[in-house]
């Protein structure tokens, strides 16, 4: 089969087309024929090199649409079971009772948490072998594309709001780096539920595309001091939660833009992740600061659901052949990118 692969960390130079044998699938397991894959920042850090080992040489993407090719074992096809040439989109999440678990929390003792496409190989091939409960068969209405390009995205944003933001509805919410996929997601959903949405990004042009996706307010971080607008028009209340995916350059100002009792979400670190904070604004405030990274299963599937019923849609960029792997890479690094990157084999 052809796959985007690379053998060493490095810059988009190191990514390769090239003919790999293709995946058999293992007990629990499927072989889904790829249709569409969507590029993610978490495919930029594996190239570039995580703090720990991946497969090498190693095929990336997470996100990942297709069709049901082949069973592994234990794998009954038909009734109660899959259906060979059935339309899936894959939840990439492994084991994600690791970070939910008990009053104890995560031990050594669990299987740790896992990303398919980073800890396993990905779907920028034509094909890609995920576990059979990790599947959601896609409506006939809805293009691989579109699936593809939603799920990591938005079961990151709907974890980061709801299950860690704790969102309700007729709240304020400020989303950062907006013009991303995730950010993209989190603004649609954020409006769905009630919330009144701020928005940052940059540039004019994409302050016309955020406000297009519904957002109340928007943002050019080039031309103002966000904090300072947001300070004025929340009447120096400040906003409920900030979901941020920033990191470094607008730490402090999120810290200025909250409300008593307000809470940040933290989902990502893409401009850098050496944060400082004034412990006084923490305290004074009341405020909390929190992680979030991607999301449960049934997460997965509620949001997913809320795709295929058209009340919410990824935003697309551009749909480009497998062969431009490396092209994507390239867009997405020089965030050059509104929304997603979606390849196709």
């Amino acid at each position: 089969m052809r796959a985007a692969i690379f053998s060493e960390n490095g810059g988009p130079e190191v990514i390769q087309i090239a003919e790999v044998e293709a995946p058999e699938p293992g007990p629990g397991e499927v072989r889904i024929a790829v249709r569409a894959t969507s590029l993610n920042h978490l495919d930029l850090w594996a190239r570039r090199g995580l703090p720990f080992a991946i497969p090498m040489p190693h095929i990336g993407g997470s996100d990942v649409a297709g069709v049901v090719d082949a069973l592994g074992m234990g794998v009954e096809e038909g009734a109660g079971g899959v259906l060979i040439g059935t339309r899936v989109v894959v939840d990439p999440s492994l084991n994600y009772e690791w970070y939910q678990g008990s009053s104890r929390g995560p031990s050594i003792e669990d299987k740790p948490f896992s990303v398919l496409g980073e800890h396993t190989q990905g779907g920028l091939a034509e094909y890609f072998i995920a576990p059979v409960g990790n599947l959601l068969e896609i409506p006939d209405t809805v293009s691989f594309e579109t699936a593809a390009a939603a799920g990591l995205t938005f079961v990151t944003a709907w974890r980061a709001l709801f299950g860690r933001g704790d969102l309700k509805p007729g709240e304020s919410v400020l989303v950062t780096g907006a013009s991303g996929g995730v950010s993209t997601a989190a603004i649609q959903i954020a409006k769905l539920s009630g919330a009144r949405v701020y928005a940052l990004t940059s540039g004019p042009a994409n302050v016309e595309r955020v406000e297009a996706l519904g957002a109340d307010v928007v943002y050019d971080r080039l031309e103002v001091d966000f904090s300072r607008e947001v300070w004025r028009a929340t009447a120096k209340r400040g906003v409920d939660l900030i979901v941020d995916s920033v990191g470094e350059p607008l730490w402090e100002g999120c810290l200025r833009s909250l409300a008593v009792g307000g809470r940040i979400v933290s989902y990502g670190g893409t401009a850098g992740p050496a944060v400082t904070s004034d412990v006084r604004a923490i305290f004074w405030k009341q405020l909390s600061i929190l992680g979030s990274t991607m999301g449960a299963p049934e997460d997965f599937r509620r949001v997913m659901t809320l795709v295929f019923e058209g009340r919410l849609e990824p935003v697309i960029q551009e749909v480009l052949p497998l062969d431009e792997a490396r092209r994507a890479h390239e867009l997405l690094e020089a965030g050059e990118v509104f929304g997603k990157l979606v390849l196709v084999p």
